[in-house]
Order: structure tokens, then C-alpha cells, then sequence
């Protein structure tokens, strides 16, 4: 691979080693019980908090394995209702290893270290090719906050007097509750995608009704396992446009997508580091 792809990646700047045994997942209720009367009421209790979350932005620390490989960073990340999003993924010094920015269905990807840019590439394939996750921008700010659109009807199981199990579009959303006194919360979501392989994502330290730590994991836990810390979260403060754009060098050389997608995104990583990426 070109030198000029060595530090595209966040991962690239970081250690990364052999894949070992990574957290076991949450436990999930199968979701077979009776008919829910109650789901929709539940899911509306569960996600008040975070429907109301026009912005955020917070420092995230990132643990966890891509193509089964471990890897540890650290991105700055900041959302906007209804579709626009940025991330830095901060170096141990100098300067971001890349900053994405979207804004509805148009994306950038600018690498500061190499003076590449990608240009008007699709939000979702463009984090895919970064990442690992098939992600737009309002699809990235419902994972972050653990939402999911209120249906006007919701079909749900029960799963004892404390879980239910609640179809939404194509997935499958997990509410939980400490006991009957207790709010439900939603602590988990079992995505399937008709054009994406299956992924789940899991919510735990929950702070004001809204997650801390984030889980988001593909069906086999190989394509991405990925644990996000939130912290220094600010919540529907102003985020101007500015903040969703980048500003590109006039030396910068455009990038194309297939370059991301054929580098994977811990080729440029095993490099630097000697090992060899899984293929």
C-alpha cells in the first residue's frame, strides 16, 4: 500500500495487537414471551431523554477490535439533528489522523497528515470504509444516544415483568427495567439491515436517561466490536454549521472511496506496527 494511506487511520497511530477475548455481550431475553400491551408506552418512556437530544458532542474513548484485530483511540465527535455529523480522530500529538464531516447524504474525509481528501462520498460508506460501521450521520446520532424513532404503533413481547422486546422497522429494540418502580430504559438494539450484515448495539451507565457506554458489535463480532466511553458530553448546546464543514488545503489530492475500502481499516495500522491485517 502507498506511503500515503499509512495514516489514515486512527488505528494507524495507536497500538494494536492480537485479537483476544473481548467482554461477553449483554444477555437478552428471547423474544418470545405473550403480546406486550404496553410496548409503545414503554418505548416512549425509554427514549423521552433521548428524543429530545437535538446536538451532542463529547469525547469518546474507543476500545475494542476491527477485522479481528484490538485496537484503543480516542475521537472528538459532534451530531446534529437531522442529519449532520463530524469526528476527529485525535493522534498522540500533531495533527488529526482524519476529521469526517456529513451533512445529509454528502460527506467529506480529509486527511490532514497526508493532504488527501475524499469529497461528496455517501455518509454511510464513507464511515464504513473508516470505521468498520455502515453509519449516516442521523443513523451515528441515534447510536450515540441510544434512540430509536417512536412508531406510531409497537409491537413488543414480554420477557418477564421486567424486559420487553419491541419490533421497530427491521430491528428488534430491548427495554429493561431494575424493577416495577423503576423507568425502562433501552439497553439494547438488534439491527438487521437489508442491505448490511446484522449488527447489535448494547447501552449501559446510563446518565439522564441517556447511555455512557456504548457498545456496537457485528453478528459474528469479527467485522467490528467496537466499545465507545462517552465523556465531557454536552447536550443540545449550539452547534453552529461551521462545525460541519472542513476546510481543505489547496495542495490536497483527492482520494477515492475504493482507495479507503481497499486499504481496510487496520491494513495501514499492521503496517506501521509490522503485524500482518487479516484479509
Amino acid at each position: 500500500m502507498s506511503s500515503c494511506l499509512r495514516g489514515v487511520y486512527l488505528f494507524s497511530c495507536l497500538g494494536v495487537c492480537a485479537a483476544g477475548c473481548a467482554p461477553k455481550l449483554m444477555k437478552l431475553p428471547a423474544p418470545g414471551g405473550a403480546p406486550a400491551a404496553d410496548a409503545r408506552d414503554a418505548l416512549m418512556q425509554a427514549t423521552d431523554a433521548c428524543r429530545s437530544v437535538n446536538t451532542l458532542s463529547a469525547e469518546i474513548g474507543v476500545s475494542g477490535s476491527v477485522g479481528g484485530q484490538r485496537l484503543r483511540g480516542r475521537l472528538l465527535v459532534g451530531v446534529a439533528a437531522p442529519a449532520s455529523a463530524r469526528i476527529e480522530a485525535i493522534a498522540p500529538f500533531g495533527q488529526p489522523v482524519f476529521i469526517f464531516v456529513a451533512r445529509g447524504g454528502d460527506a467529506t474525509l480529509l486527511l490532514p497528515r497526508d493532504d488527501r481528501v475524499l469529497e461528496h462520498g455517501k455518509p454511510e460508506a464513507v464511515l464504513a470504509a473508516v470505521t468498520g460501521l455502515p453509519l449516516d450521520a442521523a443513523d451515528l446520532r441515534r447510536a450515540l444516544t441510544g434512540c430509536v424513532a417512536l412508531p406510531q404503533a409497537a409491537e413488543g413481547r414480554t420477557a418477564g415483568d421486567d424486559w420487553r422486546a419491541v419490533t421497530v422497522d427491521r430491528s428488534t429494540v430491548y427495554l429493561h427495567r431494575d424493577a416495577a418502580s423503576q423507568p425502562w430504559r433501552l439497553v439494547a438494539i438488534e439491527h438487521k439491515p437489508a442491505d448490511a450484515g446484522e449488527w447489535r448495539a448494547e447501552y449501559r451507565d446510563h446518565q439522564n436517561g441517556q447511555p455512557r457506554s456504548v457498545r456496537l458489535v457485528s453478528r459474528d463480532g469479527r467485522r467490528f466490536d467496537l466499545r465507545l466511553a462517552l465523556s465531557q458530553v454536552d447536550v443540545n448546546t449550539s452547534l453552529g454549521a461551521e462545525v460541519f464543514r472542513v476546510e481543505i488545503p489547496p495542495r490536497a489530492v483527492p482520494i477515492s472511496l475504493r482507495e479507503l475500502e481497499d486499504a481496510g481499516p487496520l491494513r495501514a495500522a499492521s503496517e506501521r506496527s509490522g503485524a500482518k491485517a487479516p484479509r
